[in-house]
């Protein structure tokens, strides 16, 4: 949601305004979309694609109402093929992309798995961002805090994870103040608001 009506983000990124919501918040809140040349709604997470943009709070009820309501044909002026399972499809772009620049961040050595090389990166205050995976123990968890002043990602499997790290899978995780730690928390966010309650609890 945008904070104070008329003030601008802070951030000084492009607004948007959701079709299903009607409100608007910067852009990386949101999901764009595109209609391709066949009339085909093509989900546009790295905003990339010619076109007209139509764009969708990153948000599961949003994206439900969107295609329920037929709101996509009514923004494009025109009918518009939508896909089946829209709503799980971006998601699971959104998860890939996520688990993407984890492991880039992790190529650029700002980003280490596992509970002693987390717990270590915690004590010597070199975490900006703990990620823990949303089907590990809770009481294994529980052990590690998110660095003060930092963010925390919850939501993403333990296989997921593991995708990133190159591993079979992964439940501690955490980034440091690298270049991509901003966009990893602005993804992760997105997907927050994409998944089917699957925690995201602070740490």
């Amino acid at each position: 949601m945008s904070r104070g009506g008329a003030e601008k983000d802070r951030s000084g990124g492009p607004e948007r305004k959701c079709i299903a919501t009607g409100e608007t918040q910067p852009a990386h809140g949101l999901i764009r979309f595109v209609v391709g040349p066949d009339s085909q709604l093509v989900p546009d997470v790295l905003e990339k694609l010619p076109g007209r943009g139509i764009w969708v709070a990153a948000d599961r009820a949003a994206l439900d109402t969107a295609v329920k309501k037929k709101l996509f044909a009514r923004a494009a002026r025109q009918p518009v093929t939508v896909p089946d399972g829209l709503t799980d499809l971006v998601e699971s772009i959104v998860a890939r992309h996520v688990v993407e620049l984890i492991a880039l961040a992790r190529k650029s050595g700002d980003a280490v798995a596992g509970y002693e090389k987390v717990k270590d990166w915690l004590a010597k205050e070199e975490a900006r961002v703990l990620i823990q995976a949303s089907d590990g123990s809770g009481r294994g968890k529980s052990k590690l805090s998110t660095p003060y002043g930092g963010r925390y990602i919850g939501w993403l499997t333990a296989d997921e994870l593991g995708l990133a790290f190159g591993r079979e899978t992964v439940i501690h995780a955490a980034l440091g103040a690298g270049g991509l730690a901003k966009r990893v928390v602005e993804e992760a966010a997105r997907l927050k608001g994409l998944r089917a309650d699957e925690g995201g609890r602070s740490a």
